[in-house]
């Protein structure tokens, strides 16, 4: 049994501990509703320079201490942009829990944004944009994206556009930092090694000055078909073919993710075993999820050569047209007791628990049970899989694909093959 409490300070700011007595450290964080899907189109790419930013020195500490501080007591410190979240976490001994959940304030909410940090900075986020240009089986994704979701929020980088971010203003930042890092839109977590009371009382001792706000409901995402192609000089074809998905949570989205996990989530999968061992026309073929708070994506990523691609496409679509006809009892049970297995096993882990808690209260005001969980899925048929594949697959696809193109057969070809 999980003894998971929450607590909210009287400026609105929830706290949530998952405590696990057995272990000697502690996983905490602060988790914001700040990523790329909040940024006008004139500063996208901001809510990952200011994430940046907040590692480089605050009126406290300087970017050095911020890293030394951390690791001479041993422990980690790192954050992460994503389309919804903004998070900054890290893991210690159990002792010294306080230090963290200060150094993890302090850079949240006193970071100088100092101009010539900024300088500094822009030009690594610049390197990493390229670096992410130069790596095809990453850089598919953001097309896929984009061309999910044209000319909207949901549909931009999170690392942003080269031209954009090399322009970006300290005020910009700094702007964008003072309308979302309010208390409305943030969770602080825990999980490990500490009490919850000791939790909430370092917590409103470094936190107690932050402001609430206004909560800011972005625009209602409008997924889109279409193709995007990029020739590229390359070995393989780097090809990501998808749909719309279901939104995080929902009944939906618990159903897609068996039929993710049966369809290519493993080596045991239709897509593994049919495309890759009995046929060899890839190297790597799996499925994904993209889940929202109000939509998703579920795609095919497959890496193949030019000499393979002529055969793998239409065997890619023969596989996705013929999914909910042919699903068999063994697979779904097999997808599902992998699904729950991921589950329980990411319970060992204090940051994966540290994770778990504060995006279940960030997205839905609540901790979901494990239990509840477990029985979503385990009640889950071939049947309600059958049906989800239809509706999925009914709604028009999406194609990005970079890399040496000239045996790719054209878009309305794919289009027609998967309305068979």
């Amino acid at each position: 049994m999980r003894d998971i409490q929450i607590s909210t300070l009287s400026n609105g700011l929830r706290v949530v501990t998952d405590r696990m007595p057995t272990v000697e450290s502690v996983s905490l964080g602060v988790w914001v509703r700040a990523g790329t899907r909040y940024e006008a189109p004139q500063v996208n790419g901001v809510a990952h320079l200011l994430e940046h930013m907040m590692f480089k020195g605050t009126s406290r500490r300087s970017a050095r201490e911020i890293a030394e501080q951390i690791e001479t007591v041993g422990g980690s410190i790192n954050a992460y942009t994503s389309r919804e979240t903004t998070a900054y976490y890290a893991k210690v001994l159990k002792n010294d829990a306080g230090l963290a959940i200060d150094v993890l304030s302090d850079i949240v909410q006193h970071s100088l944004v100092d101009d010539v940090e900024l300088g500094r900075e822009r030009s690594v986020v610049l390197q990493e944009i390229g670096q992410a240009h130069d790596t095809p089986d990453d850089v598919v994704f953001d097309h896929f994206q984009s061309t999910a979701f044209p000319d909207q929020p949901l549909g931009r980088p999170v690392l942003g556009k080269t031209e954009i971010v090399a322009a970006m203003s300290r005020d910009a930042i700094v702007g964008f930092h003072d309308e979302h890092y309010r208390t409305s839109r943030m969770v602080v977590a825990a999980a490990g090694n500490i009490e919850h009371d000791q939790m909430v009382d370092h917590a409103e001792l470094v936190f107690g000055d932050l402001q609430n706000g206004d909560e800011l409901v972005p625009n209602d995402a409008v997924y889109n078909g279409g193709e995007y192609r990029e020739a590229r000089d390359l070995e393989q074809i780097h090809l990501v073919l998808g749909f719309r998905g279901a939104p995080i949570g929902t009944p939906e989205f618990y159903t897609l993710s068996v039929l993710s996990n049966l369809f290519g989530g493993g080596m045991s999968s239709r897509l593994f075993q049919e495309i890759r061992e009995e046929r060899g026309l890839v190297y790597s073929i799996d499925t994904f999820m993209s889940a929202f708070a109000d939509t998703g994506l579920f795609g095919v990523y497959a890496g193949t050569g030019t000499g393979q691609i002529g055969e793998m496409i239409p065997a890619l679509c023969d596989q996705i047209t013929g999914l909910a006809d042919s699903l068999r009892d063994d697979e779904v049970i097999r997808a599902r007791a992998q699904l729950k297995s991921s589950l329980l096993m990411a319970l060992e882990s204090s940051g994966a628990r540290c994770e778990q808690v504060a995006q279940h209260l960030l997205i839905f005001g609540r901790v979901l049970p494990i239990d509840e969980m477990v029985a979503r899925i385990d009640a889950i048929d071939a049947e309600q899989i059958g049906a989800l594949a239809r509706q999925i697959f009914s709604n028009p696809p999406v194609l990005a694909a970079v890399g040496p193109l000239d045996n790719l057969e054209p878009f309305d070809t794919i289009t027609r093959r998967l309305a068979a």
